[in-house]
């Protein structure tokens, strides 16, 4: 097990840095000089060449990549001097825009992200096992049909039409929700629940719906294996035989999935977030865009690329407590 870890650890390693190389190149040396962006349109080449100086721009292109790395750990200083700016562990930059750190703008964001994130992972998993099975259960009766149509149209709402459609019918219509917004828990659990529900049902329906398929066709494939009609020759009951023989086998892949979903969710829900006017990661990141704002955006990539990398090694360990096979495999 441990040889396990190492192994994934290691290869978690190698695959960041080289998305952090693959980042720097193309936001620091494809794309349009920086020190131009920040001075402005009426700047003098002394102006250009100071940011530059500053910003450590004028460097060999390896200094530079090694500066940003070691300010991700560590923290750097831009300039030199009495004009000297520290930048905290993790430093990644300041924006060009506002002036403020990156890293302070993430984690200003990353809470409504985070809250998005969960809530709808948490109901897009639970209603899709939970239907998948049902479906698996009632295979070719109305129950099946019923899900199977319920499942298609979830899977063909776009998300933007779902949350302006929840969103007239809701709060402009029944006024049964209010508009959402970043609601702290602490202050009011209900009012943070109705602020954040029209957001988790808006991602959680389409992602439910391929759950649901998915957990179907694996528990309807595990049924036809010969461990369990071996259970159920020895006379189990039903519901043990399902549980433990049927379902446990189809997590697998709904495990993989789920790792890979939720962690580009932590990222940021661009088009949630955006049509519901709520300042998480992802409406971050579409500012930055249209701004152009190289920093920020940059750092919102990291940050994607980071949470994919942990959500597969975080997948990799769940196998090892679901398929006794990968215990076994990863012991050699």
């Amino acid at each position: 097990m441990s040889r396990f870890l190492l192994n994934r650890l290691l290869g978690m390693v190698v695959v960041l840095f080289g998305v952090c190389l693959f980042t720097f190149v193309i936001f620091f040396v494809l794309s349009p000089d920086p020190a131009v962006q920040i001075c402005g349109k009426n700047c003098t080449p002394e102006a250009i060449d100071q940011i530059r100086e500053n910003l450590g721009l004028d460097q060999p292109f390896w200094t530079q990549f090694w500066t940003f790395i070691s300010g991700l750990f560590v923290g750097r200083t831009y300039g030199t001097g009495p004009n000297a700016i520290d930048c905290a562990a993790p430093c990644l930059g300041y924006s060009f825009q506002t002036s403020q750190p990156v890293t302070d703008m993430i984690m200003q964001r990353l809470p409504v992200s985070a809250t998005i994130a969960i809530g709808a992972a948490l109901l897009w998993l639970l209603s899709g096992v939970a239907g998948g099975l049902i479906s698996a259960v009632r295979e070719g009766r109305f129950a099946d049909r019923f899900i199977a149509g319920l499942t298609l149209t979830g899977m063909s709402i776009p998300n933007y039409v779902l949350a302006l459609s929840l969103q007239f019918v809701l709060v402009v219509t029944l006024g049964w929700l209010p508009f959402p917004q970043a609601v702290s828990f602490g202050n009011d659990p209900l009012q943070w629940f109705l602020n954040f529900l029209m957001p988790w049902i808006v991602l959680a329906i389409g992602a439910a719906a391929v759950y649901t398929r998915l957990t179907r066709a694996n528990v309807i494939e595990s049924l036809q294996e010969n461990y369990v009609r071996t259970a159920r020759a020895k006379g189990l009951s039903p519901g043990l035989v399902w549980r433990r023989h049927a379902l446990r086998p189809a997590l697998t892949p709904i495990v993989t999935i789920f790792g890979m979903d939720f962690a580009n969710l932590l990222g940021g829900a661009l088009i949630t977030e955006t049509v519901f006017g709520l300042n998480g990661v992802g409406k971050l990141a579409a500012d930055s865009i249209t701004k152009n704002d190289q920093p920020v955006i940059m750092a919102v990539t990291l940050l994607a690329a980071f949470l994919v990398v942990v959500g597969a090694m975080v997948v990799d360990l769940l196998y090892t407590a679901i398929d006794p096979r990968v215990r076994v495999g990863s012991a050699k």
